[in-house]
């Protein structure tokens, strides 16, 4: 019997996400969840009905916890700019950041997506589906460039985020900010608006 509680769904969510950053793919067991969550044990087996269904929803949640509020979204009613793009940029650089466990668990989804199929074909059909997102508010909402624009960026920041997470002493914080800003003008040409 699959449960249905939401906020105890979230709560074994979040700490899948904390065993699949710090265990990988390989460690995501029902037990380790569990005690990750501090509940019971055989709670998380009670919300998911295998291992495969907890990866998938695991990616849901990643995503979940990463929509920029309001303010953000505010932002691309202001000036359209090269400057609002890059403070734009640095803002999702920070808050993904920010999230180093959702990220790392991520990486791990991706790795683990090119063994199974059905995650494979999840993830592919999320990305594509933020990124097509992120063209969209990027192209309606008049800011320069274009779709390769957003493609460029997108590639670049991720892994500059990579960077980051994993090798954190590859680039300083002042290095990053100054490489987003460099990334962003290098994908704006001059003069262009939007």
């Amino acid at each position: 019997m699959v449960r249905t509680n939401p906020q105890r769904r979230q709560a074994l969510l979040d700490a899948s996400i904390e065993v699949l950053a710090r265990e990988g793919a390989r460690g995501l067991t029902f037990r380790a969840v569990d005690k990750e969550a501090e509940v019971p044990a055989g709670t998380a087996s009670n919300y998911f009905a295998n291992r495969d269904d907890l990866l998938v929803q695991a990616g849901h949640r990643y995503y979940e916890r990463l929509v920029p509020d309001e303010s953000v979204m505010m932002k691309l009613q202001g000036p359209r700019s090269r400057e609002t793009v890059t403070e734009l940029m640095t803002e999702v650089v920070g808050r993904v950041t920010r999230f180093r466990t959702g990220y790392l668990a991520l990486l791990e989804l991706r790795l683990e997506a090119t063994r199974r199929p059905e995650l494979q074909a999840l993830l592919t059909e999320r990305v594509r589906a933020d990124l097509d997102f992120n063209i969209r508010n990027h192209v309606d909402n008049g800011m320069p460039g274009d779709e390769n624009t957003v493609v460029l960026l997108f590639l670049a920041l991720n892994w500059l985020i990579l960077e980051r997470l994993t090798l954190p002493g590859v680039f300083t914080e002042e290095q990053a900010g100054e490489l987003v800003r460099m990334a962003v003008e290098r994908a704006i040409p001059v003069g262009d608006r939007a």
